[in-house]
């Protein structure tokens, strides 16, 4: 699961560095989840969730539109922190803000895939995932 989030933030700041409009990745619950926690905080203009048949099958992907109109762009820097060989778990006191206050970090707790300050409101815990700026 953390791959494949990791891989989806790293496409979104690569294709926003190139001056594209839109990504696609391919679909799982835990990417949908942390796409919807990336609108809430401005940081993608939209997405959608939609189905591409390739000989015979069905498959699908999030298409994810980015906003091009800004000055500078929305996703300055990923770091993906816990990996497979590695995790990062976090108590509700141990979350920090990111960049002071001007960047995200995606928690998953025993609640879903949250914001560590959703993570933090609700006093929750878990896993850090990555931190967004």
């Amino acid at each position: 699961m953390i791959n494949s989030v990791a891989d989806m933030l790293i496409r979104i700041k690569n294709a926003q560095m190139a001056g594209k409009e839109r990504v696609l990745v391919p679909f799982s619950k835990a990417k949908f989840e942390v796409v919807k926690i990336l609108k809430e905080n401005n940081l993608v203009q939209d997405f959608e969730r939609k189905k591409k048949k390739v000989t015979k099958t069905e498959h699908a992907f999030l298409e994810i539109k980015l906003d091009l109109n800004r000055e500078r762009t929305p996703i300055a820097g990923v770091k993906v922190l816990s990996k497979p060989s590695r995790r990062i778990y976090l108590g509700k006191r141990d979350i920090k803000p990111v960049v002071s206050g001007f960047g995200i970090s995606i928690i998953s707790t025993s609640r879903g895939i949250m914001s560590g300050q959703d993570a933090r409101k609700n006093n929750l815990g878990g896993e850090l995932i990555a931190e967004i700026w």
